[in-house]
């Protein structure tokens, strides 16, 4: 009988592509409980209709990317592509507009879209995902924006480049939407790709946003939204980029940055890097004030981000990893309890090590402690025991004395 695999398109993680999702997840909570945000956890699997209602029934995530199935009562379930929407619908749900004018939440986990398997991009994937609900002012955007920034320079990333747009509201708009209808009417359609050609009647905005290269020549002198905000939209973004100066936050305007749903309005922003080849996203975001209200819930004000943690995995160098204390060897089988009480109450203390219960030799003793890279061997045979004492020995210096049992912990913390 053969070995059951792993399904195409997910990844078994162990140390020390463990440890840096680990890392990523141990400083989100670190800086942004600084901000004042609060971690959430939300089912992995929602109805859906919450998907096909959020990011929209005629988008390639919803038509082909989603991981759906009826469930035993053929209620139509799907393992979540994004995280906002399962946020958005349990802030709706648990009525937390209800308890306070703000909210700052922030949460982390496994989605899932079919597509192929690529560096940086897997069938099961993982998000961090952060949400602000509730503020409108520009100064919480820039605030939004500097977190995000102390969160990647607290993962030591530093060659990074946030590209940064704002996308007008519901007010100027429409100004911008017919202005690129009117320079679309000018073009060759069949040169675009398909894709664009029916965005042309469909949404014209999301033209702008199209990879080809074809496309982007052609589209390259299209109307800039920032040429039609209205005051109140120049303002704020103004606003928001004299913060981000001052802060010295390095950033580019790029006027072709967009979202393509209409509850996307103001700010947008995406963290970009070439370290891993092309240019590549590893963050997004922006301000998106309709859609909660789109789905059923208050008409209150939004802005978040979404991490894609592989991909930001794959900018992380190696990590340091806290070095190892101790490690108790074994030479005779009557100190295999003693053994486990000296390794507990040193760990109890804060130090980091393990103990070998089996009785071995010497030397496949030594060789052990230098295979998990601990500072100090404790050695423990029927001599040791019966003077109630233990063989410290440094594996960096070679030094090696006889210490009191009782006396090990304040031996080896004197000398770390």
């Amino acid at each position: 009988m053969s070995n059951i695999q792993k399904i195409k398109g997910v990844a078994d993680l162990f140390p020390p592509e463990s440890d840096k999702f680990a890392f990523m997840e141990r400083t989100a909570r670190e800086v942004f409980s600084r901000y004042g945000y609060n971690e959430v956890r939300i089912p992995i699997m929602e109805k859906t209709e919450l998907f096909a209602r959020s990011i929209g029934e005629e988008t390639d995530v919803v038509q082909k990317e989603m991981y759906t199935f009826p469930d035993r009562k053929g209620r139509s379930l799907t393992l979540r592509p994004e995280a906002t929407a399962g946020l958005m619908r349990a802030f709706i749900e648990n009525k937390l507009y209800a308890a306070q004018n703000v909210s700052k939440l922030f949460t982390f986990g496994p989605m899932f879209r079919y597509e192929r398997p690529q560096k940086g991009r897997m069938r099961q994937f993982h998000q961090l995902d952060v949400e602000m609900i509730g503020a409108n002012e520009p100064q919480a955007d820039a605030e939004l924006l500097l977190m995000l920034y102390t969160y990647l320079r607290g993962l030591g990333l530093r060659q990074l480049s946030f590209e940064i747009n704002s996308l007008g509201c519901r007010n100027c708009r429409p100004g911008h939407r017919q202005a690129l209808v009117d320079f679309f009417a000018g073009l060759n359609r069949d040169e675009l790709c398909d894709d664009c050609r029916r965005r042309v009647d469909t949404n014209p905005l999301r033209v702008l946003d199209c990879k080809v290269e074809r496309c982007r020549e052609l589209t390259a002198n299209a109307p800039k939204i920032t040429d039609h905000l209205c005051d109140d939209c120049r303002t704020s973004f103004e606003v928001i980029l004299g913060i981000l100066d001052a802060m010295k936050v390095e950033y580019v305007h790029n006027p072709r940055l967009v979202r393509g749903l209409d509850y996307y309005v103001g700010l947008t922003f995406e963290v970009t890097s070439t370290d891993i080849g092309a240019q590549t996203a590893v963050a997004g975001g922006g301000r998106y004030d309709g859609l909660i209200s789109q789905l059923g819930g208050p008409d209150v004000p939004a802005t978040g981000f979404a991490i894609g943690m592989e991909r930001l995995a794959l900018l992380l160098g190696d990590l340091e990893h806290p070095g190892v204390d101790f490690y108790v060897a074994v030479l005779d089988d009557s100190c295999a309890t003693p053994a486990l009480s000296l390794a507990q109450e040193l760990r109890s203390a804060g130090l980091t090590g393990e103990a070998a219960f089996g009785a071995g030799s010497l030397k496949s003793r030594l060789r052990a402690a230098n295979k998990v890279g601990a500072r100090w061997c404790l050695l423990m045979g029927g001599n040791e025991l019966a003077a109630g004492e233990v063989t410290v020995k440094d594996l960096a210096g070679g030094e090696q004395e006889r210490v009191a049992l009782s006396s090990v912990r304040e031996y080896i913390e004197s000398r770390k």
